[in-house]
Parts: C-alpha cells; structure tokens; sequence
C-alpha cells in the first residue's frame, strides 16, 4: 500500500520551482493513482486534489499535459466532494480568458468524463448532472466566445453519448439550448457540434421531446421548401436528420414519409452540390437504420441515387464511350496520354454528389437479398456504365457498391442454392450476372492500365469478387483481361500492394476458370509470374509461388488428357523455383510455398526433369530435417509419390524414410497425419525400392498410434498397414500391432471409416495364413475377452462394452467371408452358443450380431432352423440380448428375403407380444435395401406384402411401435413412391389421431439430402403432408414440425413454395399457452408441466434450420418477433434463440440493429437471474451455461456495424465488465468468436486457394 509519506513527498517535489521535478513528480504520483492497493484520506485526496489543478494551470506544457492525464486515474480515487472541485475548477477555466488555459480544461474534461464510471451511479451522475448544468448555462449566453462554444459542444455531446439516460431532467433544456444552434448566423462549425449532440440526445430522450426535436426539424424544412432563404440552414437540417436516423434509427419510422418527400424536394434542387450529398447521406443512413420502414421507397431512393451518381455537369464522357466503341485495344501510351488530358478543376465539388451516391447504394445492394433480381435489372448496368468515372475516389466507391452487390449474390449468402435443385432461370441474379460479364469486363479492360494504382487494384479487387461469385465467368474475357495483369505485374509504377492483388486474382481465376480457355495465354501469364517470383518483396515471392503451383496443374492436368504443349515453359518454372527452394535466407512463408510448388512441379512435369532431379531431390531431405519445414516437405513429397507420372525418387528413400519414421513420434497431430499419408503413398508407389529394415523402422513406431485417443490417426495407421500386407505380408509378422488393434476393437468410441480399416485390415491378413495368424488365431483373439471376461465386467454384466459387441461381430463376419470354408462351422458355433442354456448374456450377445453380420454379407438360408434359434432369444430376460436377436433375424433375412421375409411378417401378424422387436428387424430388412436402386428391385415384390403389415400398426397406442412402423413404411415408400406415397396422403384425413401422426413422421424418413426418385412426387403432395402443423392433436403438430425441420434442412427446394401458408402456423407454436401448463403433485411437492414445451422447441429448431435455408423467403422483422418472446421462454428455448441471434447478427444485421433495444431487456434479466441457495447442483450448471450463452449471443450483437451506437447495448456491456468473473468469461467468448470468424474466413480462401 501507498503510503502517505510518499504521497506528500511527490507533493512537495509537484511544487518545486524546477520543471523536471514538477514533471517526474506528476509522472510518479499518475502511477501511483494507477495501482489497486492506492488509499488516500480526505486530507490527502484534498492535497492531491489540489496540486494536480494547480498544474493544470502550469507554464509548461508538458507538465500540463501530464496532469490532465492524471485526472483520469484521478477521478476514481477521491470521493464525490473532491469530483465535484475538480469539474468546478474546470469548468471555470473552460471560460478563462487564457486560450491555452481554456484549451487544456477541456481537454481535462473530456478526460473526466470519459473516466468517471458508470457502475457508481451516485457519484458519477452528480458529477455528470454538474457539467451539464455548467455547460447548458454556458450555451444559452448570446456573447459567449466562439471557441469555448464549440469546446462546449464538444463536451455536451461526449456527455449526452455517454450518459443521457441520467440526464433527463436536462434533456429538454438541452433541445432548447441547441436548436437554435442550427441555423443561421451560426457558423458551420458550431452547427456541426449542435447536430451531433442533438443526434446522441435523440437516442435517450422521451418520445414527446423526440417528437418536438424532429416537428422543429420538418417545420423548419417546409419553411425552407415553401420560402427558400437559407441553403446552409436546409443543408444543415437535413445533415441533422441524417445523424438522428443513424442514431436513433427505429424512433424515426414514423416521420419516414414526410422526410422523404422533403429530401426527394431538396435533392433536385439547382446548383448546390453539398445540399445533394447531405441529402444522400441522409438516405444512406436512414436506410441502413430504418430497414424495414423505408422499405417502401428504396426504389425511389436508388433511382435518385443512379440519377446522381451521373452528376457530372463539367465533364462530357462522350468522346470516352466513341474512343471505347472505336477501339478495345489497351495500348499504354494511350491510357497515359489520355489520362493527361482528363478534366481537373478544384472548384468542382460534383464529385462529392457521386461519391454520396455511390456510398448509398452500397448501402442498399448489400443489405437487400430480396431486390437481386430488380437490382441486376436496372442498377447494375447503371454503375457498369460508371466504371468510367474520372475521380478515383468516386471511382473506387463506386467499385465498392458493385462488389456489395456481387457480395450479396454470392451462392455461400444465398441459402435457397443449398440443396441444388433450384434450377437457375433467365430471371435469377446469377443468370443476370452472366449476362452482364461482357460488359463488365469492357468497363474494366482499359482500366487494368490507369496510371492510378487505385484505381487498378479496384478492378482487381471486383474481378476478384465476380469470378468468386461466378466461376468460369471470366472464360470467354480471359483474352482481354491478360494484358492488363502482365501490365501490372511487369509495371514499374505499380506498388507492392497492387501486385499481391494483381496475384490474388490470377489465383482466384485460374483456380475457378477452365483450364482450356486459359492455354492460349499461358505464354504472356508465365514471364510476369516468373519474374515476381524474384521479387525483393516476401509477400510478392509468396503470392507468385502460389500461382506458378496452380499454372503447373493448368498446363498439364494429371486427371485427364490435355493437347496444350507444356514442354517450352519447363525450365523457366523450375529455373525460379529452385532457386527459392535452395535460398536458406528468406523469409518462412515463401521456404513453404517454394517446397509446394517444387513439389508440384516434379509431380507434374517430372519426367522431363530427369537430369535436375538428382540435385533438387537431396533438398527435400533437408527440409524433412528442419523443423520449421518439415510438414510442408512432408506434404510434397507425398505429393510426388502419388503422380501418376511414377517419378523415380528412389535415391532419397533410404534416407527418407527413417526420417519419416521418427515424425511418428513427435506430439505434432497435423506432422504425424501427413507422415502416415505420405508413408502409405511411398509404400504404395516405389515398393520395389523399400528394403525390409525400412518397413520394420516404420512398424516399430505403429503401436502407439493405435488408440481410440484419435481415431483418425488410427484409421490411417490401419490403411497403412494395408499397405503393407499387400507389399511385404512378413514384416506384420515382426511388428507388434496386433494387441493393439485388438484393444482399439473393445472401445465404446469406434466407429465409422476407423472400423472400416480395421475390417479392411483383418480381412488381407486372414487371408495370408501366417504363422499364428491364420483363421483360428484371430477369431480367438477377437472373443477372447468375451469367452474368457476378466472380472471387471461393466455393470450391466457384460464383459465389454455394447459398441465393442457390434465391432468384433463385425470383424468375425469379415474374416468368414474372407474365408468361406470356415463360415459355416462359426455359424454353427455360434448356433450352438444360442441354444446352451449354460452360455452368458456376453456370449449370446455376440452370436446374435455376428449371425447378423454374417447374414447381411451372405445368403445363410442353408442353415436349418436358423430362424427359430433366433427367434427363441426375443424371450431372453435381457434387453440388449433381444434387441441384438431383432438385429440378427432382420439382417439375416436381408441376405434371402424370399425364404426368410413371409416367416417374419406372419410373425408379426400371430405374435403380438414380439411385434414390437419383429418390427424392428423389419426396419433392418427396408434399411439394407433402400440404399441402392439394385437392392430396391430386390425389395420391390414384398412392397405390397410389408405395406399391409405395417398398416395394421400405423394406430398402435404405443408411441415407439408408432415411430418404428413410420420409418418403415418411410423408407419402404422410396421404393415404390407411386404406389405408397397416395396411400399415405389418404390415411392424413383418418379420425386417428395415432394414424395421422404416424403417417407425418414417415415423411421425415422420406426425405434425404440426396436426390431421389420420390422428390417429384412429394413436391406436389408435400403441403398436405405439412398442413397437418395446424391439426387439433398436440403430437401430430410436433411430428409435423419436425417433418417441417427435416424438408428445410434437407431438400429445402420441397417448402420453399409452401412458406407462406406454413409459417403462420409455425410462429403460432412458438407462443406460451396456458391451458397446456398443469400441476402435477408429487408427494408434498407441486411440480408444473408444460405440455407445449417440446412444441415450441421443435418450432424454434425449425426456425433456426429456416435462417440456414430459406432466408430470402423470411419477414424478418416478424420472425425477429418470435426470437423477441423466446428469450423470456424455458430454459431450453431460450438456448436456442441464443442461437438465433447469433445467427442472424452475421444473415440479417441490419434489420437486427433495429430491434437490439429490445432484445436487451430480457438479456439482462437472464443475466441477473439467480438459482435458488438449496437447488441442486444441475440447476446451477444449468444457469452457468444459460449466461455463457447470452453472452455469446451479445459478443454477436457487438459485431453489427454501428451496434456501438445502441446505450442500451453499451451499458449492459458495462455491466457485465463491472464484475470481474463475468468480465473474464465475456472477453474470452468475444476472443473465441473472434476466432472462430477468422478461421471461418481463412477456410473461405483456402477454398478459392
């Protein structure tokens, strides 16, 4: 802690005569202010309080500056009566007749201002109460001096921004004080100042002087339409109501119409050009903050602004559309001499009309998805014809308007091309696009040679965004469009800057254009490529390298055949290349890039390369010993072994190889991933060369990496042991994998492509009949654990896990069919394990799924009675023995549904009891035979017979045979839609309510997110289906919800034309009703129920799946309604509208900063709420994760453009940072979906990369 010696000693020295003693001392005294543990006693906070003024008032400049820097800190340690000293002696000398003295008080309380916080409302608003008294007294005075007025102003508004909620008993005189100020004798300055504080008053202000502030405004504009006397005065109103909407936004809906129409008038108004650009500034504003209610004039709005954006009277663009229609070369000296020649005059200020203009509709196009079409129609071939604009600010605002637009039509923001069957007609943006290309490209040919760097890089930067949007686009323009890139490559004018664009867009177009259109002009492109690649600059070099990589594969696919004549550009590549490859002193990025695109080039021009191998293979191997480079070497020498082009690299494999080996070792996930694949490929392509000791080095380091830890590892462990059987089956021998893959085969986490290599795996080896590894081997060591458990059995009984039971089945039935003369005696075995009665659960368990497996790969209809042995286990006390029993009949039936089928379906009809788990294997029948168009021929004949059965179930009071029977009748319609799909369609109007619901729920079975045969006929008969979202029964308007859900997400193209007799339906499920909450007591408790909860979750859910694809179909202000009630919902909806708000913060932010006033209130209530002292513990991780959640759902809200504007926003981001845990948990949420946003870009341009 700070003593208070000390602090009288920095005192004294504050009061010294020398200047450095007086500094350091004020310099001593700001760091002590800083620190926590600082207490100071009333006479202390006095003392100090009063040497640091007094030192405001210093001769010296710099100890000047430093006390005001020292209020800061200041103002958080003394108590109010000390604040209130320090605004009083500030404010006195803000009216000092000492300039320097009034320049530094302000700045000192500015600085107060912006310390003094807001969590302490009683001091802070006293002192803030007390400036603006100060201040507003100050404002009304007639001979106030003009500067301190405007220091005035200043302040007000820091003031009023940062606190006008608990200023309102000043708002009105504040209104009073500063209308006036608007108009004329007042200079532009102090009206500036005024329209500013006004606009931040409008934001806290009641809404009678809100209506007073703007009647002022419009009174005073009509005066000025009917009787014109003063152009500043209109051009400051308007300026004024252009702030307000930025501000206020939502507040000035209302007045939208009158402020049109005055703007409309004013605009066309002759002869004064900054009137015209306030009142497009003007729209802009109110069109990004007024989404929805200046939807109606937004085609009034970007007509004017076209009509604008053309306001050129000083310049004839004439004789520029004759020279381009004349002639389309590009000759240098002609773009230059012309560019001489253009106009320039500096009293003409029209260019701020069109910068306006193109300001605004940059505004519009990229915030309106709904208009693509209008907009291609009739505003995009107005500004492709402004890409002749002499200014190149304008010029460049004008490029970003255009690529707002291409922004908004890009596919990825476009949700209804998810599911790709909305075919692109004449009408649709893209198509529009395409029709506009050519005269893109002749507006921008040209001006790949302007003299003006930005404006080059401006047509980079569009070109870039069109061919990102429009693949191809650029196929027939490549032509035109080359010269200009050589131009700018080779350029000794062009910047660093525009070269890394210039190389960024022949990444992009090479990477989306068609290789033959870009042959003819290879031979200009690779020179200035080349040449960059010698750049002096790391980021040109790196860039270059990225695209010489592309050019490779360009100029010689590997994947198919190509006539173009590679051969004259082979020795420039590699010449360039390998001269980065060898330079050990440059820079990391560029040492990555050389060793790809080497990599590249030999896998792809390697065979005319033979003599330059031998001394460019030997640095590969250097880089694989380097760590820095180690990974990209990796990668490209697993490039290399697999080109098809078979590149002897047999030289560095002895020494490779080892090296590889010890990677494996390494804890770097990506290194050992990349290790594997480039192992398997060498083994694969040069087998011949590899040596015994080799593969030995490599299995030695195996066995570690098989392990559930990583399953992705372990699969690619596994295909690299494939690899190895295949080339030299006696090193597995050696190595001592076995155990560990055994081990992986009994965890609860494998699944998916791992066993799939596992199966793979066992399948070659059983079929080698090593020593000790022939059939009987391995099937031993496979049910060892379950023949012979150890006595830590899980607690169900069993002696693995139930995962672990469907594994090794699994692998028994690929070793069988790998070798067929021992299937049969397993199958007996396992027959004969059924029948004993002394066998256990574990044992039976396997026989079933085995027998399962084994049925599903093979016809097992040679065993006699095969089907009743199965059938006997459905009477097994144990629930896992019986399920696995229904498992095995259905897919042993799968194997021979003629001898097998008619036996389960009477079955079902004679054994009430069994139904249940006999429908089960039902559904395994359907679900191996859906999955093709062959094994659906094979089902087609049993359609009518399986249907039948399965009707008689479709009402069944059991809501689990209910579920079964749908997804089978669901995935039995794929096979014969036209048959089944009427009969479903007819059973929607049954009086059952069961039969209905079942019904729905087949549909969700019926949609994939694959094409299918049915797709044409569900589209027509889909709404029946769905209109049951507004049947009576509570359960068949949740199963239709969750049909809805499935359609959406799946094949959205199916709902798309449904939405607007659907969604009314769907917002209705999403309200509370009370008639479905009730009291259910239990014991001496009372535990309500809400019935309708499962409802509004599936609604929500649906709603969410609906932002993803179909957003051009949604009202987002009235879907933004329901997101509004569900964040005062159940805990579960309220997680998912947390969801929703993310969601929609990057889809629709506009329209979301309208309504962040709202969605506040209920934010902070969830993050003021507390769990009661003696809940359980779930209930408090529950609350945990509920404001985790609302704050991810704010970090959100703060990424919408001018979000900060919002106090509400502002100040409930204050109070989640005035409590340091929840202040830690917020800053590491906005930091991880800072990154999340990043690394979601990053995978963007590695696609177009």
């Amino acid at each position: 802690m700070t003593s208070p010696y000390h602090i009288s000693t920095l005192l004294d020295k504050m009061s010294s005569v020398d200047k450095d003693f007086r500094f350091m001392a004020t310099n001593d005294l700001m760091a002590e202010l800083q620190k926590d543990s600082i207490k100071l006693d009333d006479d202390s906070e006095r003392k100090v309080v009063c040497s640091v003024l007094r030192l405001v008032e210093d001769k010296n400049g710099e100890v000047q500056n430093l006390a005001v820097k020292c209020l800061g800190p200041l103002v958080k340690k003394v108590k109010d009566g000390q604040v209130e000293v320090i605004i009083n002696a500030l404010c006195n000398n803000m009216f000092s007749d000492s300039e320097s003295l009034r320049d530094i008080s302000s700045v000192g309380l500015k600085t107060v201002i912006l310390e003094l916080p807001r969590t302490t409302p009683n001091a802070s608003n006293s002192a803030f109460r007390n400036i603006t008294q100060r201040l507003v007294d100050a404002i009304s005075k007639p001979d106030l001096n003009q500067y301190v007025l405007l220091e005035t102003l200043d302040i007000l508004g820091d003031l009023i921004q940062r606190c006008g909620t608990s200023l309102a008993s000043f708002h009105e005189a504040l209104l009073g004080s500063l209308l006036p100020l608007l108009s004329d004798p007042k200079p532009l300055s102090v009206r500036k100042r005024a329209y500013f504080a006004l606009c931040y008053l409008s934001v806290s202000c009641q809404q009678a002087l809100f209506d007073a502030m703007m009647g002022h405004l419009l009174r005073a504009l009509n005066v000025e339409k009917t009787t014109p006397t003063s152009i500043a005065n209109t051009r400051t109103y308007i300026q004024t109501i252009g702030a307000i909407g930025r501000q206020a936004g939502q507040r000035v809906g209302p007045y939208l119409e009158q402020i049109i129409a005055l703007i409309m008038h004013f605009i066309h108004t002759e002869g004064d050009d900054e009137l015209k650009e306030s009142c497009l500034q003007a729209f802009e504003a109110l069109s990004v903050r007024c989404f929805r209610e200046i939807t109606p004039y937004i085609s009034q709005i970007y007509q004017v602004c076209l009509t604008m954006l053309s306001h050129d009277p000083n310049y004839n663009y004439e004789d520029d559309v004759d020279g381009d229609e004349g002639d389309t070369s590009m000759d240098a000296d002609d773009v230059e001499e012309e560019n001489d020649d253009e106009y320039s005059d500096d009293d003409d200020i029209s260019w701020k009309v069109r910068r306006a203009s193109a300001k605004c509709l940059a505004a519009i196009l990229g915030s309106r998805p709904e208009m693509l079409v209008e907009f291609y129609k009739i505003v995009s071939p107005a500004l492709i014809s402004r890409f002749k604009e002499r200014e190149e600010n304008v010029k460049a605002d004008i490029f970003t308007a255009y690529r707002a637009l291409l922004k908004c039509t890009n596919p990825k923001m476009q949700p209804q091309a998810v599911d790709g069957d909305t075919m692109e007609t004449g009408d649709s943006p893209l198509s529009l696009l395409h029709s506009q290309t050519a005269d893109i490209v002749k507006a921008l040919h040209k001006q790949l040679k302007d003299k003006s760097v930005k404006t080059r890089q401006g047509c980079f930067g569009l070109l870039t965004a069109l061919v990102t949007v429009l693949p191809r686009a650029l196929d027939e323009h490549i032509g035109a469009i080359v010269p200009g890139v050589v131009y700018c490559l080779n350029d000794q004018t062009s910047t660093p800057n525009l070269k890394i664009d210039t190389l960024s867009f022949l990444t992009v177009m090479i990477t989306q254009q068609t290789p033959e259109f870009l042959h003819p002009h290879i031979g200009a492109v690779i020179p200035a490529v080349v040449a960059a690649v010698d750049d002096s600059f790391y980021k040109i070099t790196s860039e270059a390298l990225l695209v010489l990589n592309l050019i490779v594969k360009t100029i010689r696919p590997l994947d198919r055949q190509c006539s173009f004549n590679f051969q004259p550009f082979v020795g420039k590549i590699y010449a360039s290349t390998v001269k980065k490859l060898k330079a050990s002193d440059i820079d990391q990025e560029v040492k990555e890039r050389a060793i790809t695109c080497m990599g590249q080039i030999i896998a792809s021009l390697g065979d005319l390369l033979k003599s330059e191998l031998a001394s460019c293979l030997p640095i590969f191997v250097d880089r694989l010993k380097n760590e820095i480079t180690r990974l990209t070497a990796v990668k490209a020498v697993a490039l290399i072994a697999r080109s098809p082009l078979k590149i002897s690299i047999s030289a560095i494999l002895p020494e490779c190889i080892p090296v590889l080996a010890s990677f494996l070792r390494k804890n770097h996930r990506d290194l050992r991933l990349a290790t594997l694949s480039c192992l398997d490929a060498l083994f694969q392509a040069y087998s011949s060369s590899i040596q015994p000791a080799q593969y030995k080095a490599v299995l030695d380091e195996l066995p570690p990496l098989i392990s559930d830890m990583d399953l992705h590892i372990s699969q690619l462990v596994l295909l690299l042991l494939c690899t190895i059987v295949d080339i030299s089956p006696k090193s597995i021998t050696q190595a001592n994998v076995l155990p560990n893959i055994f081990t992986l085969l009994l965890s609860s986490l494998l699944q998916g492509n791992a066993l799939t290599a596992a199966l793979q795996f066992l399948s070659k080896l059983v079929t080698l009949k090593l020593p000790g590894l022939d059939f009987d081997n391995i099937y031993k060591m496979l049910t060892k654990q379950i023949y012979q458990p150890t006595d830590a059995t899980s607690a169900a009984g069993f002696a693995v896990h139930r995962q672990a039971f469907r594994s090794i089945a699994k692998c028994i039935a690929t070793i069988c069919v790998a070798v067929p003369d021992r299937m049969l005696p397993t199958v007996n075995k396992f027959i004969s394990d059924i029948k004993s009665t002394e066998t256990s659960d574990s044992v039976k368990l396997l026989s079933l799924l085995a027998l399962g497996e084994i049925g599903r790969k093979t016809d097992l209809s040679h065993v006699p009675d095969l089907q009743t042995i199965i059938l006997s286990t459905f009477s097994s006390q144990t629930e896992e023995v019986r399920a696995a029993a229904s498992y095995a009949l259905g897919s042993v039936c799968a194997g021979n549904l003629q001898s097998y089928l008619p036996f389960i379906l009477s079955e079902i009809h004679q054994n009430p009891k069994r139904q249940y788990l006999l429908l089960h294997s039902l559904k395994e029948i359907i679900t191996c035979h859906y999955v093709s168009t062959e094994s659906m021929a094979v089902l087609e004949p049993h359609v009518a017979g399986i249907w039948d059965v399965l009707f008689q179930h479709f009402e069944s009071s059991e809501e689990g045979t209910r579920n079964v029977v749908a997804e089978c009748v669901g995935k039995l319609s794929l096979v014969d839609p036209d048959t089944l799909l009427p009969k479903l369609r007819e059973h929607l109007s049954s009086p059952s309510a069961f039969v209905r619901s079942t019904v729905v729920t087949a549909l969700k079975y019926m949609i994939s997110d694959q094409p299918q045969p049915i797709d044409p006929l569900l589209h027509s008969c889909i709404g029946d289906f769905l209109a049951t979202i507004g049947d009576a029964d509570l359960n068949v308007r949740r199963v239709a919800l969750v049909a809805f859900n499935s359609a959406a997400h799946n094949k959205p193209s199916l709902i798309r034309d449904l939405l607007e007799s659907l969604l009314p339906h769907l917002y209705e499920e999403t309200k509370v009703r009370k008639e479905l909450i009730r009291e259910v007591e239990m014991g001496p408790f009372k535990h309500t129920v809400d019935d309708g909860l499962d409802l509004r979750k599936a609604a929500f859910e649906c709603m969410y799946t609906l932002l993803e694809t179909c957003l051009d179909m949604l009202n987002i202000f009235e879907f933004l309604n329901h997101v509004e009630d569900g964040l005062k919902d159940h805990y579960d909806i309220k997680m998912l509208t947390f969801l929703l708000l993310v969601r929609l913060s990057h889809l629709r932010p506009s329209a979301l900063l309208q309504r962040i006033d709202k969605l506040i209130e209920p934010l902070r209530t969830t993050m003021q709420a507390k769990v009661k002292a003696n809940s359980v513990k779930q209930e408090f991780e529950k609350q945990d994760e509920l404001k985790r959640s609302a704050m991810r759902a704010i970090a959100a809200l703060l990424t919408v453009p001018d979000s900060d504007k919002c106090p509400q926003l502002t100040d409930f981001v204050v109070f989640i940072k005035s409590n340091p845990e929840s202040a830690q948990l917020f800053e590491s949420i906005q930091q991880d979906a800072a990154t999340s946003f990043t690394t979601q870009h990053s995978v963007e341009a590695m696609e177009v990369s």
